[in-house]
């Protein structure tokens, strides 16, 4: 199977702090990918390297064999490579539907179909469309913000901490739509959590990272039954 990104021997230093150390993995097309760990173990580096947020020192990523780490983050976005940052960061004093909008602000085709999957994904944000997204619960912000990067028609959706701060219930909301993207439009997922039970359950295949590094990596079945990995995150995690 043809790996749509790659990343290879990746380093990223924060001044005299190694943030990555030799860091590689294969994100499949069509596959939930999802790197697991703890806080500070640069899970949030990696997205950020990719999405050219953060610059590496050294190593490659490359899309469907174009090197990335030499174009500008406007260029990572028009190549369908999405990023829905941690912490929402929705625009506060915008509507709903102008938060949308602004996800498609590469496009120039017509938007109308997208906006309507994204209301059929999230009925209360079609309900909220003319509210400002900063009178919106954490839950519907964190939907928005999923839906604004599915406007953008992503071919890989970087999703970081999609569940952070939200209540049992949501969550499976949220992860029921993330599988739901996967399948229906055949979005390639890389998903960042430190809830990786939840995050094992969908992944098709997943990495563990620890300090800077990658300390384990295989199908998502097979890590949630690793005894190392369930005596340091399975035991926290929420079902």
């Amino acid at each position: 199977m043809k790996n749509t990104l790659e990343i290879k021997d990746l380093y990223v230093r924060y001044g005299g702090i190694e943030a990555l150390r030799g860091v590689s993995m294969s994100i499949p097309e069509g596959k939930i990918i999802t790197l697991v760990g703890a806080n500070g173990a640069g899970k949030s580096t990696t997205l950020r390297s990719i999405s050219k947020l953060v610059k590496p020192y050294k190593g490659s990523i490359t899309y469907n064999d174009e090197e990335l780490l030499n174009l500008s983050p406007k260029e990572i976005v028009e190549r369908g490579i999405i990023h829905v940052p941690e912490g929402r960061h929705v625009f506060p004093d915008m509507t709903v539907l102008e938060n949308l909008k602004i996800g498609a602000y590469l496009r120039k085709d017509n938007i109308k179909p997208d906006i309507e999957y994204a209301h059929k994904l999230f009925p209360i944000l079609k309900d909220r469309s003319n509210q400002l997204a900063g009178t919106l619960s954490g839950g519907e912000q964190q939907m928005l913000a999923v839906a604004r990067g599915l406007m953008a028609k992503p071919k890989v959706l970087m999703m970081d901490e999609p569940s952070l701060g939200l209540a049992p219930l949501i969550i499976k909301d949220i992860f029921s739509i993330i599988e739901r993207v996967n399948k229906e439009e055949g979005v390639t997922i890389l998903l960042i959590e430190q809830n990786a039970n939840a995050a094992l359950k969908i992944a098709d295949y997943g990495y563990v990272m620890e300090t800077g590094t990658i300390e384990l990596e295989g199908l998502g079945s097979d890590l949630r039954n690793n005894d190392h990995v369930k005596e340091l995150y399975l035991g926290r995690a929420a079902e």
